[in-house]
């Protein structure tokens, strides 16, 4: 089966972009997170985005390893995405990624997403920490949703009726 890496790609960064704005719907909760971020020595800019990015090829991983096109991407569970976030080596969510990205600020997130994993050491944990954040992030995501097995697709309704880009 052919599809659109770009596509998919897009579909993904756009599940992460989203995560945080509705997470964040209980301010108290972005408090939090960004407590934790700076207890872990992670500036919370960057580690904010590296949220993303991991949620975006967790995403990406699964959907590729279950061969689903960009338009059946909808139908991924967030539950499988949760347990890939935390379940996957770096070098399987780095796998079979575009070549190019048509968004400059996802290949600077991918690449400063693959330093950290090569780099080792203290990075590596700052990683392993962050994947914590993406799958307790799509655990309330999901917990909020009122379908007993939400999808990416149910967090692309939620996105579009909070008007979030």
């Amino acid at each position: 089966m052919t599809w659109d890496h770009d596509t998919l790609w897009r579909r993904c960064a756009y599940l992460g972009r989203v995560l945080l704005q509705l997470l964040d719907q209980e301010p108290w909760r972005q408090d939090r997170r960004r407590e934790r971020l700076h207890s872990w020595g992670i500036d919370v800019a960057v580690g904010e985005r590296l949220i993303e990015v991991f949620a975006a090829l967790a995403a990406h991983a699964v959907a590729v390893d279950a061969s689903l096109s960009a338009s059946e991407f909808e139908t991924l569970p967030l539950s499988a995405v949760a347990d890939a976030a935390t379940g996957k080596q770096d070098f399987e969510l780095l796998a079979g990624l575009p070549d190019t990205f048509a968004d400059d600020r996802d290949e600077i997130a991918v690449k400063v997403f693959r330093l950290h994993a090569y780099k080792g050491g203290q990075t590596s944990l700052q990683l392993v920490r962050l994947s914590t954040e993406v799958r307790h992030t799509l655990t309330v995501l999901a917990a909020r949703e009122s379908v007993p097995s939400p999808t990416c697709g149910d967090i692309f309704r939620k996105a579009d009726e909070s008007n979030l880009p």
